[in-house]
């Protein structure tokens, strides 16, 4: 398994929570920080949150700030996306990327996170 594989999505109404969960490709020697990002039909994807290696550091876009929390559990390979007080403007496919740098996540500099590892995506659908 190279890829990350995201899981967790689903449908929720609008107040809703959700938890996504991202384990990670298992590679040794992995220092990578992890991110999610998501993309709604006919729109750019779109940074949402990131997670340095250790945890220590998240960042959160301005429009999840206060109700998502992003961590990781090292031991388990695995990132977490819990979502809160969701909104129908939430909905879209979501995606965990892991690298090297925590930097390029949150810069969303998606020509150098093509270094990264990116996940398939799962659906997240917040209705009204």
């Amino acid at each position: 398994q190279v890829q990350p594989v995201e899981s967790g999505g689903g449908w929720v109404q609008v107040g809703g929570s959700l938890r996504l969960s991202c384990t990670a490709s298992g590679r040794t020697a992995s220092t990578d920080a992890m991110g999610w990002f998501r993309q709604a039909p006919g729109k750019d994807r779109e940074f949402v949150a990131a997670v340095s290696w250790s945890g220590s550091t998240t960042y959160y876009s301005d429009s999840v700030k206060g109700r998502f929390t992003i961590s990781r559990d090292n031991a388990k390979n695995t990132a977490y996306l819990q979502m809160n007080s969701l909104k129908p403007e939430d909905t879209a496919v979501y995606y965990c990327i892991e690298h090297p740098s925590f930097r390029a996540i949150i810069a969303s500099d998606f020509e150098d996170l093509t270094a990264g590892y990116w996940g398939q995506g799962t659906q997240v659908t917040v209705s009204s």
